[in-house]
């Protein structure tokens, strides 16, 4: 019973801390994010005890490696070791494992489609670590740059390099024994 109340009012002096006129435009920005919220960017401003201010943090990587999402290479005479991240902000690691859980599970976002690129090489953990990473750096540029937030889309690894596309898709056709002709398509 206690413990309830206690959340009520905890929640109740969150609120009215993000009433604040400074940082509504940062919390709408964040929300942009695919996976992240509005309790979920409440989370981030006062989680990060910056107040949206990014100015601690130089680079993007600096807040990933305050956070505790950069993994580790640890490689020594070809053999690498372990990849584990370092401890950070437990709290806001924890944030962000759930946005990005969220954001994976949307198909046609850009994050999807990286997560399911990386799982698919490097396993399930690591590739949710790297979607955690991604984020960081987004939310870094968000409140940085105070924009919204702009998805690179499903589409972008075939747009960013169409001739490793156009490799794969007649190397697969390859190994079935069929052959691919690529013609462009007439206006």
């Amino acid at each position: 019973m206690i413990v309830v109340e206690q959340s009520c009012e905890a929640s109740a002096r969150i609120a009215a801390t993000m009433q604040q006129a400074e940082w509504e435009q940062d919390i709408d920005n964040l929300d942009t994010i695919p996976g992240i919220g509005r309790a979920a960017a409440e989370i981030v401003i006062v989680i990060a005890e910056t107040g949206g201010d990014m100015a601690p943090f130089t680079t993007a990587g600096h807040l990933a490696s305050w956070i505790g999402v950069c993994p580790g290479v640890n490689e020594s005479a070809g053999v690498n070791k372990s990849g584990h991240t370092r401890h950070g902000n437990a709290n806001l690691k924890r944030v962000l494992g759930i946005a990005a859980m969220a954001a994976i599970k949307q198909k046609d976002s850009y994050y999807g489609v990286y997560y399911r690129r990386l799982s698919a090489r490097h396993g399930k953990q690591r590739a949710l670590v790297a979607v955690m990473h991604k984020l960081v750096i987004a939310i870094w540029h968000v409140l940085a740059g105070k924009v919204a937030y702009h998805d690179l889309g499903a589409d972008y690894f075939a747009k960013r390099d169409p001739t490793q596309g156009m490799r794969r898709i007649t190397a697969q056709a390859n190994a079935l024994g069929l052959t691919v002709r690529f013609d462009p398509i007439g206006a």
